[in-house]
């Protein structure tokens, strides 16, 4: 059984922190995934030992468990992975009134303890037989541990854009066994949302972590937005109308005379939907950007001339 060195496989260091690991997996899943390279089974090899070392080393659990064993792991399968021939002596620790390290035999029972009951059918069989199978007196479980156990959720990360998050969109996403998903990703996601696709049977949840990208026009609060709106000198001191753009339509804003620079109009439930209640949505924060005239014709100077000598009259 060969022992995977899942940093190597995602180029990352030992003490790389989540962020980092986050970053090398996304960078080399989209130069591997298979819709990038259409019949290269390199690639494809390759992509799904990129999700394998994702699926351990952004799990603190998983990779506590893997940083502590997977070095050791080559003794184990020599041992014919049996666990009961596999010197468990850093687990153990010292035995009573002794010094240094013991070997024992632990139980099937210990060894679910350790590393769990849930298999991870469609990875490695290292990954399978560090993470997987529940114990179990009998056939198909311990030892021979039990491989048909519905795989734990997988995470996958997913962009989408404001205005996908405020309609509501799909993605269709490949397994590493050539399946397809489409995931219906619901109204009113923000970033740091989850989705989750139930998988058929046999095969694990798919949990799609979401990122909503920047907008240009809106800044995001909450379910609240804030635009920018401009507003000429004229209206802004005489008062007026001006328009305000909102996610799914444009509406008319009134601007009282004397309306200063930096003003904030709340226009209540244009913002985004609510991702438990989309029927609600948040509020659209508009603020005044008075914008001075510019190229001012000498008409134009002589008359705010004027103004200047009645205001300081």
């Amino acid at each position: 059984m060969e022992v995977k060195d899942y940093y190597t496989t995602l180029g990352v260091s030992r003490n790389a922190d989540e962020k980092e690991i986050k970053k090398a997996y996304r960078k080399l899943a989209q130069q591997y995934h298979p819709d990038k390279n259409p019949g290269d089974k390199s690639a494809e090899q390759r992509f799904k030992e990129i999700n394998e070392a994702y699926t351990v080393l952004s799990d603190p659990d998983k990779r506590a468990k893997y940083d502590r064993f997977g070095a050791q792991w080559e003794q184990y399968a020599r041992a014919g992975g049996r666990p009961e021939d596999f010197d468990w002596g850093r687990w153990g620790g010292s035995a009573p009134g002794q010094g240094g390290s013991y070997t024992r035999t632990i139980t099937p029972e210990e060894f679910e303890q350790m590393f769990g009951g849930r298999g991870m059918g469609g990875f490695s069989s290292f990954f399978d037989t560090l993470f997987g199978g529940r114990s179990s007196g009998r056939p198909g479980g311990m030892g021979g541990m039990n491989m048909n156990m519905t795989p734990p959720p997988t995470e996958a990360p997913v962009q989408v854009t404001l205005d996908e998050a405020f309609h509501g969109t799909t993605r269709t996403l490949e397994r590493s066994d050539g399946t397809r998903l489409e995931v219906n990703i619901p109204r009113g996601v923000q970033t740091g949302s989850k989705v989750r696709m139930r998988g058929a049977s046999g095969q694990g949840d798919v949990v799609l972590v979401v990122e909503v990208l920047p907008d240009a026009r809106f800044t995001r609060e909450g379910d609240n937005l804030r635009v920018t709106v401009p507003v000429d000198l004229y209206t802004a001191l005489l008062g007026g109308e001006v328009e305000v753009p909102a996610p799914d339509k444009t509406v008319a804003l009134r601007i009282p005379p004397g309306t200063q620079n930096g003003k904030v109009f709340r226009l209540r439930g244009l913002g985004m939907p609510h991702l438990k209640k989309p029927d609600q949505r948040g509020d659209l924060l508009a603020v005044v950007d008075v914008k001075l005239p510019t190229h001012l014709s000498e008409r134009e100077k002589k008359l705010f001339e004027e103004l200047r000598q009645l205001r300081h009259k």
